[in-house]
């Protein structure tokens, strides 16, 4: 595991971008994190690095949004998900199963749902506003340090 500390919005979002650039098919990054974190922050970065040029907004309401870019993407929000089973019944393998890179906000709502190999990236706000991310990405986390 990775920690970097991102004192801006715009750095939070630069190391989302590095994110995407290097992602490769199928990842699946699950974000954990209190509201107003920078979730949403980190991932229109990670959207940006994919190639994404459309705007990326928080699917709260819609619960998933899906962009095209370098390689498709799902943002997916599962705070109003009530465990596993309602993301199973959104047919979580269309999602998860695609080869797309998936982003998922408050994953831990839906823990026994997500893959095994999924990176797990949790954001705090430090005492002075910065934000403290801490990023479990296996090999990808020499391509960010």
């Amino acid at each position: 595991m990775i920690t970097i500390q991102c004192r801006t919005s715009e750095e939070t979002a630069k190391l989302g971008k590095r994110l995407g650039q290097v992602a490769a098919p199928g990842m699946v990054f699950a974000f954990r994190g209190g509201l107003g974190v920078g979730k949403t922050c980190f991932i229109q970065g990670l959207a940006e690095g994919l190639g994404i040029t459309d705007t990326v907004n928080s699917p709260t309401y819609t619960i998933a949004n899906e962009y095209e870019g370098r390689l498709k993407f799902f943002h997916i929000d599962a705070y109003r998900l009530n465990g596993a089973a309602d993301f199973e019944m959104m047919d979580a393998a269309y999602f998860l199963d695609s080869g797309a890179v998936c982003a998922i906000e408050w994953s831990e709502n839906i823990n026994e749902a997500l893959p095994a190999n999924c990176s797990i990236i949790t954001i705090s706000i430090l005492d002075d506003g910065s934000r403290q991310i801490q990023i479990a990405a296996g090999a990808l986390e020499s391509e960010l340090s």
